[in-house]
């Protein structure tokens, strides 16, 4: 049931997006290639080849940007960093770009300047080429010091006026499609071991640069740095059966517990090792696949977070499921378990994403029993839409907030430490191997459009609402909120409507008179020959 109350004083209500997927100018003003430039550069890569060498042009718009954070009246803006941009080959000591300092400097001053506190991702996804050529990225252990003095770059650089640090934003699917799936740069399909490798680089890599801003920076800057670790809930599809409600766990250890538990207990979930190492033996390899910490890591380790950051979208039912060992070894087949959804569940945009509200509660009080009711921040939570056709008025993304942002009270109720939410996200974008099919902005883009100009949609005004009454005060008045978001987007679309035939008129414009002109001139020639001619 819905549940009418506030949030506590001092919530804090944001919007994110990340560099690559919204930024564009891949090769501008000193920026070196990353990884997802290589990936998507080459064909059969993404839907339809598209790329995110322009995405939102979101780096010629800043100040356009900032001026619709203002209008959703938000606490804060989340964004990351592009290694490349200020670090063309990612090795510190090889060249810096000062252009790229610059825009980041400039991007923080202005969010300031306008009251909104920036939270800053150091890694989403962006990784320097130079890096996965030389190295092979993620696979290699030398990953973690190359990374380090980058971060200690952005500390020195705008450490002053940042206070909120994500080394890694949903490391999960850097590793698992990223080095297992290949789905996602740098498309590599090291099937049973890459995914582990990967993953237990990064986890690594936080640590030490944890202990960098622990020991160096803290003092000076009093600021706070975190992960931020995107998981999706799993229910036992009988919550009387013991297998189903083990598969359950597993299905949670495996993805959240893989970062969260060495981060918080000091190692890999207990199931993680016990499957993992089994399987391996089976297999008949000398030692398990999933890689160990040493007595000291694991002590480094531990208690490296000074707050949890959580990506949430969607549930799933989970049930036991035997893979037989002579198959070839995966991260997925070493669960043992399927998922399943159900019908009756909402989805308004691709395949995976369910609207589920109910999971999310479960999923943050699991995180409050599981590793001792750590400060969270929600640093991802949104749906998208896949339709071609424009949608300004997405009652479905105002259901969605709706029952999502309502769960986080009810947790709040339980007793779990939220103090930020982060609606994913600010703009349409570059959705990664989807390319621009899916888009989960609050404002939709007109990417046909060479300006790509933002127009609102009708959630923009109801998460204003939200914002405003810090919550949901009472029926009426939030009854009355759905009406008002409504009338606003079909005002939006007779705009949006107006400015497409505008777009399309100087389209015509463009090509037609040229042609016009030269085919008049064309044919004054050709009777101008003839008109000599006859004399």
């Amino acid at each position: 049931s819905f549940y009418y109350g506030t949030f506590p004083a001092g919530f804090l209500w944001g919007v994110g997006s990340s560099a690559y997927q919204t930024e564009g100018a891949w090769d501008k003003d000193g920026k070196g290639p990353s990884i997802w430039d290589a990936f998507t550069h080459q064909k059969g890569k993404v839907f339809r080849n598209e790329t995110g060498d322009s995405a939102c042009d979101g780096y010629y718009k800043v100040k356009d940007d900032i001026q619709l954070l203002k209008e959703l009246k938000v606490n804060h803006y989340l964004f990351s960093i592009s290694w490349p941009r200020i670090m063309p080959t990612g090795i510190k000591t090889e060249q810096l770009n000062e252009k790229g300092i610059q825009f980041y400097n400039d991007t923080i001053n202005s969010l300031l300047e306008n009251n909104i506190i920036p939270i800053v991702s150091l890694y989403h996804w962006d990784l320097p080429q130079v890096l996965q050529e030389k190295y092979g990225g993620w696979q290699n252990i030398s990953m973690i010091n190359y990374f380090n003095d980058y971060a200690n770059l952005c500390f020195e650089k705008f450490g002053d006026r940042v206070k909120h640090w994500i080394t890694f934003s949903n490391p999960w699917a850097v590793a698992e499609k990223g080095y297992e799936t290949g789905e996602h740069a740098p498309g590599l399909k090291l099937g049973g071991c890459g995914a582990y490798k990967a993953a237990h680089h990064i986890i690594k890599t936080h640590a030490k640069v944890w202990h960098s801003y622990n020991n160096t920076w803290r003092s000076e800057q009093q600021g706070m740095v975190g992960i931020s670790l995107t998981s999706g809930w799993g229910e036992p599809v009988d919550p009387h059966s013991q297998t189903d409600r083990d598969a359950a766990e597993r299905y949670i250890q495996f993805h959240l517990g893989w970062f969260a538990n060495p981060i918080y207990r000091g190692d890999y979930p207990e199931v993680m090792k016990n499957y993992v190492g089994r399987k391996s033996a089976q297999q008949g390899l000398g030692t398990s696949r999933l890689p160990t910490f040493s007595v000291q890591e694991k002590t480094y380790i531990k208690g490296t977070s000074d707050f949890l950051g959580i990506g949430h979208f969607t549930t799933r039912y989970v049930l036991q499921k035997s893979f037989p060992f002579l198959q070839v070894s995966s991260y997925h087949t070493d669960r043992d378990l399927a998922e399943l959804v159900d019908p009756k569940w909402p989805a308004p945009g691709p395949k995976w994403l369910y609207s589920v509200p109910w999971g999310f509660r479960r999923l943050l009080n699991f995180i409050k029993t599981q590793y001792g009711n750590p400060l969270i921040y929600v640093t991802e939570n949104g749906v998208s839409e896949k339709v071609q056709c424009t949608q300004l008025c997405d009652e479905w993304r105002i259901e969605y907030l709706k029952g999502y942002i309502n769960e986080i009270l009810k947790a709040l109720n339980d007793g779990v430490n939220v103090r930020g939410y982060t609606a994913w996200s600010l703009l349409d974008k570059f959705e990664w191997n989807k390319g621009f099919s899916e888009r989960f902005g609050f404002y939709h883009i007109d990417f046909k459009n060479k300006n790509k100009p933002r127009y609102p949609k009708a959630s923009v005004d109801y998460y204003k609402k939200i914002i405003s009454a810090n919550g949901f005060p009472n029926a009426r008045e939030v009854g009355n909120w759905y009406q008002k978001a409504m009338d606003t987007c079909s005002t939006t679309h007779q705009l949006l409507a107006t400015d497409a035939l505008i777009t399309h008129m100087e389209k015509v414009t463009e090509i037609v008179l040229p042609t016009v002109f030269t085919l008049c001139i064309l044919i004054s020639i050709v009777l101008l020959i003839f008109y000599l001619r006859n004399h």
